[in-house]
């Protein structure tokens, strides 16, 4: 992983954190603000995971699925995720493929394999990526690292809301059941664990809005772009 993108003059900034901690909705907004890229690198997973399950690929199966992710055919449009040329956007939500995504992530020949597509993303004139490794592998040269976390009752609350809104059924316990599987899965896998990149700015979003955390971060990228006495 020492392909790193050498033109320091495109800004990123990576927002990391655990599921449901905010981290998609406070980072495409942020782009939104800096008409900046926005990168959803867990969509890579769960398109991963959705390939996989309708090639009938094994989850353990880590050259299948590394072979898999980096030939996959993904488009991003209009706020849309497609996969060869279908609109997968609401299908890689559903809970079971989140599990999967999460699953497959713990082998380092997947997280290989996607690593060239994710830098791609960085063109000018700036890139917001989300994910739980933008600032420790991806990113790491980031002008800003932004770490979100909250409870995990204030997650699996997020989570449920968004299931249901989406027209998914959803049970709160269970919810926050698979929330802790996930974190312990991510946060002890060994190749790029879930941890706070170096000089990461962590933000605790539990008692926050979006429009509250969307405000902090764009405030953090002031300041790294405008040192103060710069």
């Amino acid at each position: 992983m020492s392909d790193l993108i050498a033109d320091d003059s495109i800004p990123v900034i990576t927002v990391d954190g655990p599921t449901a901690s905010g981290k998609g909705t406070v980072a495409h907004r942020v782009a939104d603000a800096l008409g900046f890229h926005y990168l959803d690198s867990g969509a890579l997973y769960r398109l991963t995971a959705l390939a996989s399950a309708r090639h009938g690929i094994d989850p353990d199966d880590s050259g299948a699925l590394a072979v898999l992710a980096e030939t996959l055919d993904v488009r991003f449009a209009d706020q849309r995720i497609w996969l060869a040329g279908e609109d997968v956007s609401d299908a890689i939500r559903a809970e079971a493929i989140g599990n999967q995504a999460s699953s497959i992530a713990v082998h380092p020949s997947v997280r290989h394999a996607l690593v060239a597509l994710q830098r791609a993303f960085k063109t000018a004139p700036g890139l917001v990526a989300d994910g739980r490794d933008m600032g420790t592998v991806i990113f790491p040269e980031a002008d800003l690292k932004v770490f979100l976390t909250a409870t995990p009752q204030a997650r699996a609350q997020r989570r449920y809301k968004q299931l249901i809104e989406k027209g998914f059924s959803a049970n709160i316990d269970s919810l926050l059941l698979d929330l802790e599987a996930r974190d312990a899965r991510d946060r002890t896998r060994a190749e790029a664990p879930l941890r706070p990149a170096e000089g990461a700015r962590v933000l605790d979003t539990s008692g926050l809005n979006v429009d509250e955390a969307v405000s902090r971060v764009l405030e953090w990228f002031a300041q790294a772009q405008y040192p103060q006495g710069a």
